[in-house]
């Protein structure tokens, strides 16, 4: 799926809650890349604008050549424009490069109600940038100025209709479509413009849609916190992304709305006027990079210590330096027969759970390299005199039936990655141990009865099948929660804790 570019041109916010930088936080948050042109620098925190820098309007064509020449765009989203000259450089601009889309929103009167545009730079905005506009998200006061600079008298909207029909007359100034914000006029549960806060219930944002002939209404709760800084960039700079990424206009502005309203109810508080919203309510990072997570997990602290633990087990040692009692050993080895019997059936279910052909063939890889290992394994069992039929006759240890049913229970009542972790300390930890002990000087490897074990784990058909494993959950870990990693990593623990159970079970087991 290709990267979607978003141009963003607007004014820089030093506090960093509205604007550019806004802007570029919202569309990281839509997985957008944005590209920038600079049209005023401010000296602002949360309780206002202190000064505005207007950056040269030919600077500003430099920019945006600069953008649309190399990288290009998708979607255009207008901010605060600053001056009559730089409205006119950027409708030139991108009617010369033929932008797709652009989303307009204007930035000309303040939530205190000043007038931020001068007249000159209202009139070329209506009559330059309205009409190659897609979608305008005007407040009320900006719709009212728009309809007084064309000499349509704006009267005051008392109710939905109201609001409805000031959409519509702003349409008809030239944008394809207008989302009328009704944050300004707070409604009662009846649809009724209040002059006391204290009976408003809802805000509604209206969306006259003119190549479709159609109206659709965004209703919200209305909020009184007083973290709305950035709200009108956020939302026009979340249209301008929903565009981007495909969605029809209905679905854009929907979705963006329903972001910025998120934004509000979970801000916190910055600054001593009107803080930021929160932009990143519904995103999450992993907390490893991909194509790491098994390194992840082995660095956990939850399994730093049980993996230490399984990794230099006393029965380890014992198959490293020769010293483990054979009679130990032999009893081992029957268990082992018989837990990757089961072994093999939780493979072969991972299969079945699989939702994709290249994860069921990966499954069933492994299961038909445990065949071949346990046909290994009998041969090496024989040379110990151990026959199929005498370990097969032997019953499961407490600590086999536990570790394996554990396993086919995670895959029975769990889905298919649950069972892939309840797999993985036996797959990936039988390699990393045989690996370990095949390099180490300490190893006995002349006269070591135990070291035809040891090569049978770095095998290249043993090394494979750690591959693949490692490689599904790799592939899978990146499409989950990080709270769903943690809960995995539950399950990679107990696990681990049964495998050395399991070794417990060879150093305590009887002679046969």
């Amino acid at each position: 799926m290709s990267l979607k570019r978003v141009l963003v041109i607007a004014g820089s916010d030093s506090s960093g809650g509205a604007g550019l930088e806004a802007d570029q936080r919202v569309l990281a948050a839509h997985g957008c890349y944005a590209l920038t042109a600079t049209t005023g620098l401010t000296a602002q925190n949360t309780l206002g604008v202190q000064d505005i820098f207007v950056v040269p309007s030919e600077f500003v064509r430099k920019q945006i050549n600069a953008g649309l020449e190399d990288v290009g765009c998708d979607v255009v989203k207008l901010g605060m424009l600053s001056s009559a000259e730089t409205i006119d450089v950027i409708a030139e601009t991108l009617q010369t490069h033929q932008v797709p889309a652009i989303v307009l929103d204007p930035v000309m009167v303040s939530t205190s109600g000043a007038q931020l545009l001068p007249e000159k730079a209202v009139k070329e905005l209506r009559t330059k940038l309205l009409p190659i506009t897609t979608i305008l998200t005007p407040n009320i006061p900006e719709a009212q100025l728009l309809l007084k600079d064309s000499g349509v008298e704006a009267p005051e909207p008392a109710d939905l209709p109201g609001l409805i029909e000031l959409a519509k007359q702003i349409c008809a100034m030239g944008p394809k479509a207008v989302l009328l914000k009704g944050g300004h006029l707070p409604l009662t549960k009846d649809l009724k413009t209040t002059q006391n806060p204290k009976d408003a219930t809802a805000v509604i944002d209206i969306l006259y849609d003119s190549v479709k002939g159609e109206t659709a209404l965004f209703e919200t709760e209305y909020l009184t916190s007083k973290n709305t800084h950035g709200t009108g960039c956020s939302l026009a700079s979340a249209i301008a992304a929903n565009l981007a990424l495909g969605k029809d206009m209905a679905r854009a502005v929907r979705s963006a709305v329903r972001f910025v309203e998120a934004g509000i109810k979970s801000s916190v508080d910055l600054g001593k006027g009107s803080g930021p919203i929160n932009h990143f309510h519904s995103i999450y990072t992993m907390p490893f990079a991909p194509g790491r997570f098994v390194e992840y997990v082995l660095d956990h602290p939850d399994v730093q210590q049980v993996w230490k633990k399984f990794m230099h087990h006393e029965f380890v040692e014992g198959l490293g330096q020769g010293t483990l009692p054979m009679e130990r050993f032999k009893e081992y080895l029957v268990q082992d027969y018989l837990y990757l019997i089961q072994f093999a059936r939780c493979n072969a279910l991972a299969s079945y759970k699989s939702q994709s052909m290249d994860s069921i063939a990966a499954s069933a890889q492994i299961v038909l390299h445990i065949q071949r290992e346990m046909a290994l394994h009998l041969e090496y069992c024989a040379s110990f005199g151990l026959s199929k039929e005498e370990m097969e006759r032997h019953p499961e240890t407490i600590a086999c039936t536990a570790y394996s049913r554990y396993i086919l229970d995670v895959g029975q009542s769990e889905d298919w990655l649950a069972l892939q972790m309840a797999l993985a300390p036996c797959l990936i930890g039988y390699g990393a141990i045989a690996k370990r002990l095949h390099s180490e000087k300490g190893t006995l490897r002349e006269g070591n009865l135990f070291w035809k074990w040891i090569e049978n784990y770095i095998a290249d058909d043993y090394t494979e099948a750690v591959r693949l494993g490692s490689a599904l959950l790799e592939e899978h870990m990146h499409k989950v929660s990080p709270s769903r990693v943690e809960s995995l990593i539950k399950i990679f623990v107990r696990a681990t804790e049964l495998e050395i159970s399991f070794w417990d079970m060879g150093l305590s087991s009887k002679k046969m």
